[in-house]
C-alpha cells in the first residue's frame, strides 16, 4: 500500500513511524501551498521549550502557488540562523558530533525552491537512518485516492495538532528542564538516538 502525504522540512519524527508501514511515499508536488504546516518549518528541542524554524518565502504564506514551485526568499540569512539554532539546542546532545558536519553541510547550500530543499533534508534524514524508504513525487493533483491502494495523510500532521499523536519516547537533551517533547523533528531524535533511531521507530507500535 501507498502513503501519500506533503513534504515537510525534517518532518515529525510521527511521520517516520508511518513511512516504515509503506512500501511507497508518494509526496505531493501539484496541491497549492498551504500556511500553518510544516512544509516550510520543523520544531526541535530548545532549553526553555519548543523552537520553530521556518524557512522564508518569496511570495509569502499566503500564496497559492503550486507547491512544487514555491519559492524560497534567500535574501534572509535563514539557513545560518537555523543552523545557529540546531547546534545552540544539541551541542551536548550524545550524537552531535557525529552528525554536524554534513549538517552545516546542507545548511550551506543554496537552494531556491522550498521543495527542492525539503526533499534534499529528507534524503538525508534517511540515510542516517539508514531507511530504504521508495519515494516519488505525484504526476498530477488527486483530490481523492482509491483507498484500497493509498492512505491519505496530506494535512494530518500540522503545528496545530502534532503533539497530539502517538509518539516515540527517549531521552532528550533538556527533558528534566521541559519534559519530554513529542513528535519533534527527526532531528531530534536522531542527535539524542543516533543510530538507534530506526530500532525506536520500527520497534514501537503505531
Amino acid at each position: 500500500m501507498n502513503l501519500i502525504t506533503e513534504i515537510q522540512y525534517f518532518p515529525s519524527v510521527i511521520l517516520y513511524k508511518y513511512l516504515y508501514k509503506f512500501s511507497n511515499t508518494v509526496f505531493e508536488e501539484y496541491e497549492s501551498y498551504q500556511k500553518m504546516s510544516f512544509r516550510n518549518r520543523c520544531i526541535i528541542a530548545g532549553a526553555n521549550g519548543p523552537i520553530i524554524l521556518s524557512v522564508p518565502l518569496e511570495a509569502g504564506r499566503n500564496q497559492k502557488t503550486i507547491m512544487k514551485d514555491v519559492r524560497i526568499s534567500n535574501s534572509e540569512k535563514w539557513q545560518s540562523q537555523h543552523w545557529k539554532s540546531i547546534e545552540s539546542s544539541y551541542n551536548k546532545s550524545p550524537w552531535f558530533e557525529f552528525y554536524k558536519d554534513e549538517l552545516k553541510a546542507l545548511y550551506e547550500k543554496k537552494f531556491d525552491f522550498l521543495m527542492d530543499w525539503d526533499i534534499y533534508c529528507f534524503e538525508w534524514s534517511i540515510k542516517k537512518l539508514d531507511a530504504g524508504f521508495s519515494f516519488s513525487g505525484s504526476k498530477s493533483f488527486i483530490k481523492k485516492y482509491n483507498t484500497d491502494e493509498f492512505l491519505d495523510f496530506r494535512n494530518t500532521i500540522l503545528p496545530k495538532n502534532y503533539i497530539k499523536f502517538e509518539t516515540v519516547k527517549y531521552a532528550q537533551v533538556f527533558e528534566e528542564r521541559t519534559g519530554f517533547l513529542p513528535n519533534l523533528s527527526i532531528l531530534d531524535l536522531l542527535f539524542c538516538e543516533g543510530k538507534n533511531s530506526a530500532n525506536l521507530l520500527k520497534g514501537q507500535p503505531l
